[in-house]
C-alpha cells in the first residue's frame, strides 16, 4: 500500500518504444539507467515495473515480506525507524514502513520489489504516460499495488556503488533545425549557461538564458519529435523534451541531446545551471 505518494510518483518500466507512428510515445522511465540498476539488485529482469519517486517524501507498507532497492537521486531511507542505504537490497517485512525521504541532489528515484510492480500492461507496459493518460494513473495516497511473483534468478549482490545521474553538461547533435536560426543563436545555445525554470515534468523542461534569435519566421508544419529535442517556441527560449514528450511538434528543434546523456537531464532540478556542447554522430559510435 501507498501511504504517501509524494509530489509525484508512478508506475514506469523502460516504455513503448517503437509506437510513434500510431502516435503513441514511448514514455518509461526518465532514468533508464537508474531503473534498470534497482532491477538488477533485487534480481528482476531489467524490465520490470517499478516505481518511479520524484524528489522523494515517499512511503509504503507491504502486506507480505518483500525484497525491494532505491536508485537514482540519492535519499535517505527509512524501513521503520532503521536508517538504510540507497543502492542496496533492502528487506522489509509484513507490515513495516519503507519511507523515502528528500532528495539531496537530482530529481528521480526508483524504488524496485522483487517480482516487479505488475498492474495491467497498455499496449505492452505498464509505465505511466502522464501526457497521454496511457498506462496505470498516477500514484495516490492509499492506492494498494500488486507484486508480480518472484522471478527464479536471485540477487547476486546487496549493494552497488554507483553515481547518481546528474551532472550540468549535456552533449548535443544539432539540428534538424537549426539552419532556421542565426549563427549567433548556435553559437549562444552551445557557449552560453542555460537554467532550469519550475516549468517542467516528466514531459518537458522550460529552459531560461539569452533569447534564441531566427530568420526563418514562417511557421513549421508539425513533424516527429524525439526525447531530447530542444524545441524552440516563438519566444526563444528552449524546451527540453522528456519521457513524455509528444510525438509530433510544431516549433523548430535547433538540437538534440544524445540519448546517452537523457538519464542525467532527468535528474536536472529547477534552478541548476546546464551547458550544451556539441557532438557528432560519428563521435557516439
Amino acid at each position: 500500500m501507498v501511504l504517501h505518494a509524494g509530489p509525484m510518483a508512478t508506475i514506469q518500466d523502460l516504455g513503448r518504444p517503437g509506437l510513434a507512428r500510431i502516435g503513441v510515445g514511448a514514455s518509461g522511465a526518465a532514468d533508464r539507467g537508474s531503473l534498470k540498476l534497482a532491477n538488477r539488485l533485487v534480481g528482476n529482469p531489467e524490465d520490470a515495473a517499478a516505481i518511479e519517486i520524484t524528489v522523494g517524501d515517499f512511503s509504503a507498507s507491504p502486506s507480505g515480506d518483500l525484497l525491494m532497492a532505491v536508485t537514482g537521486a540519492p535519499v535517505p531511507i527509512w524501513v521503520d525507524s532503521r536508517p538504510e542505504s540507497c543502492n542496496a537490497v533492502l528487506r522489509v517485512r509484513a507490515g513495516q514502513t519503507i519511507r523515502v525521504g528528500v532528495a539531496s541532489a537530482g530529481v528521480r528515484s526508483y524504488l524496485a520489489v522483487r517480482g516487479g510492480i505488475a498492474v495491467p500492461p497498455v499496449l505492452g507496459s505498464r509505465s505511466t504516460d502522464t501526457m497521454a493518460h496511457l498506462g496505470p494513473k498516477v500514484l495516490a495516497d492509499g492506492v494498494r499495488l500488486p507484486v508480480g511473483a518472484p522471478p527464479t534468478t536471485y540477487p547476486t549482490v546487496d549493494q552497488a556503488v554507483t553515481r547518481a545521474a546528474t551532472g550540468s553538461r549535456l552533449r548535443v547533435i544539432m539540428g534538424p533545425r537549426d539552419d532556421w536560426f542565426t549563427t549567433a543563436s548556435c553559437r549562444t545555445l552551445l557557449t552560453e549557461p542555460w537554467t532550469a525554470t519550475a516549468v517542467g515534468n516528466r514531459i518537458g523542461m522550460r529552459l531560461a538564458g539569452p533569447v534564441l534569435e531566427r530568420v526563418v519566421s514562417r511557421e513549421l508544419s508539425s513533424e516527429g519529435v524525439v526525447r531530447g529535442a530542444l524545441q524552440v517556441p516563438p519566444g526563444g527560449h528552449p524546451t527540453l523534451m522528456l519521457a513524455d514528450h509528444p510525438v509530433t511538434g510544431g516549433y523548430p528543434v535547433i538540437a538534440v541531446v544524445v540519448d546517452a546523456d537523457m538519464d542525467r537531464a532527468a535528474n536536472i532540478r529547477p534552478g541548476d545551471t546546464l551547458f550544451f556542447e556539441e557532438t557528432r554522430k560519428q563521435a557516439l559510435t
